[in-house]
């Protein structure tokens, strides 16, 4: 089965019921996801063959680090960095009669199954749910996407937390204005949906802040002086989001007073 994303990429289906017939695996593939893992997978796997590579190249140097122990800490700090793309690796270090003295270095990849090595854009749901199905249980997983989103708006955006406030009234005062400001947020980001806008409410505030309201002074040979005020033009992201909410893309007008 295949469905759209809110975003409007594919999202293929499959539904599998375990083996004791208790639980629904849902497992969804994501052309985008496979495009953005594959990638991930790539660069990492590149830097830690890479720092593998620097290592034999200084093995033959007089001055470069041949110890056992320090090769094997700096290998340790390649895979720390290499975010899980190490885990397709078998490195060999071979030594000399004492055991201490690197002499050369291999290493052989092998992608690990189940991983993003082997199955990118992949991912699997389970539920308890047997009598869903597969369009069902997939928009309800998405739907702690959106809840989690809420929350990390509420906390950072629209100022939640932290809190400062040390009488009760003026926290449960702080806590009904942020709410507030989320239906909001919301009732702006479901009208700019409408319109095929899909920014984060963040990325929103950063194009609204690209105009501003400029007043421009002006000297006359009868020494008085004309102060115009007026909004600079909307810029085309701007002009768009104006657009789908019905607003006057030069807010404020121009206002011109003589001192």
């Amino acid at each position: 089965m295949t469905i759209e994303s809110a975003g409007g990429d594919p999202i293929h289906l499959q539904k599998e019921i375990s083996e004791d017939g208790k639980e629904v695996r849902l497992y969804c593939h994501s052309a985008g996801r496979e495009a953005k893992e594959t990638a991930m997978v790539t660069r990492f796997s590149g830097r830690f063959e890479a720092g593998l590579q620097k290592i034999v190249d200084g093995l033959p140097k007089p001055r470069a680090e041949k110890r056992y122990d320090k090769l094997l800490e700096r290998i340790g700090r390649l895979k720390e960095k290499s975010r899980g793309a190490s885990q397709h690796y078998t490195v060999k270090l071979t030594t000399d009669d004492s055991g201490k003295t690197v002499t050369a270095l291999a290493w052989e990849k092998s992608a690990v199954a189940g991983t993003m090595a082997t199955n990118p854009g992949v991912y699997c749901l389970r539920s308890n749910e047997l009598n869903w199905d597969e369009e069902r249980l997939w928009r309800t997983y998405t739907m702690l996407t959106d809840l989690e989103s809420v929350f990390r708006s509420l906390k950072s955006e629209l100022g939640l937390r932290p809190v400062f406030h040390s009488k009760e009234d003026r926290s449960d005062g702080h806590l009904f204005i942020t709410v507030l400001a989320y239906q909001c947020v919301q009732a702006i980001r479901v009208k700019l949906k409408e319109a095929g806008i899909n920014d984060s409410w963040t990325r929103l505030r950063e194009t609204l802040s690209v105009q501003h309201r400029i007043t421009t002074s002006l000297r006359c040979r009868d020494g008085r002086t004309i102060h115009i005020r007026k909004s600079t033009i909307a810029e085309p992201a701007l002009l768009a989001i104006y657009k789908a909410l019905g607003i006057n893309p030069a807010p404020g007008g121009a206002k011109k007073l003589i001192g």
